[in-house]
């Protein structure tokens, strides 16, 4: 089974709100959107620098 990581957040209640309807407009989860937002990071960030190699953070 894959290992999972926790990260959590703070936002004020208005960020948190229409973060929620973006989500529900999508038809993702709070949680399922960011998953989304961060790997939509990380593809365009591989696809204009190259791969990320993990032994290789700054």
């Amino acid at each position: 089974m894959e290992e999972k990581n926790h990260l959590s957040i703070r936002t004020d209640k208005e960020v948190h709100d229409k973060f929620r309807y973006i989500a529900a407009y999508e038809g993702r989860s709070m949680s399922g959107q960011i998953l989304y937002l961060i790997n939509t990071c990380i593809r365009e960030f591989e696809k204009e620098h190259g791969p990320i190699r993990l032994g290789d953070q700054k």
